[in-house]
């Protein structure tokens, strides 16, 4: 798979991979530290529960290509429910 905006390889990086991977499986590098980490319980990722704090460790959902437009449309969903609206940004920051 090529680099895109829709994917990141990083082979170069001292942790890749930072999670096992099947053999020849692409791993996206794009979305190194997770997004929807606080969506809490609504991420839709493999996460257990430590001592309080959400461990994320055994997810891999952001580095599988695929779940890209996953990542996206639930990013949207939580500005939608937080009563962000694209026509209201401000673009002159």
């Amino acid at each position: 798979m090529k680099n895109s905006y829709r994917f990141f390889n990083n082979i170069d990086c001292k942790y890749f991979p930072c999670h096992s991977i099947p053999d020849g499986a692409d791993f996206n590098c794009l979305f190194c530290y997770c997004p929807l980490y606080f969506a809490g319980d609504d991420c839709g990722g493999n996460f257990v529960e430590f001592k309080g704090v959400k461990d994320c460790s055994n997810c891999r959902l952001p580095h599988i290509p695929e779940y890209y437009d996953t990542i996206v449309a639930k990013l949207g969903e939580m500005l939608t429910s937080r009563g962000f609206n694209k026509s209201q940004s401000n673009h002159n920051i």
